[in-house]
């Protein structure tokens, strides 16, 4: 028993720190390596809130897919995830329509 954990021990010790990283829907891999990530089991839109307060960059996973928002103000940030209604908040203050709209990354 005792090598066994002295084994599995040795493995984590030995195995790489890997980042998480998603896909936008656009097919742009993000890091999420700096984001504050939490998952969301309230809202029946949004499934994942991930924030980066120093580069104010939202990633938010809907309907199994993630989109990012650059931008986004911490206070905003704030707001949605203690909003009442999140999906409602965030399709009201956050979602974009269409390219090049509010909160547009760019290319």
């Amino acid at each position: 028993m005792v090598r066994a954990l002295a084994l599995l021990l040795a493995q984590l010790a030995a195995a790489p720190i890997v980042s998480e990283t998603v896909e936008t829907g656009e097919r742009r891999r993000i890091d999420l390596a700096t984001f504050e990530c939490r998952d969301i089991s309230r809202s029946t839109v949004l499934q994942r809130v991930c924030y980066d307060r120093a580069h104010h960059d939202l990633v938010v996973a809907t309907g199994g897919s993630y989109a990012r928002y650059c931008g986004v103000a911490a206070e905003t940030a704030d707001r949605l995830l203690g909003a009442p209604s999140m999906g409602q908040f965030f399709n009201q203050n956050i979602k974009r329509e269409a390219p090049g709209g509010r909160y547009d990354c760019g290319a």
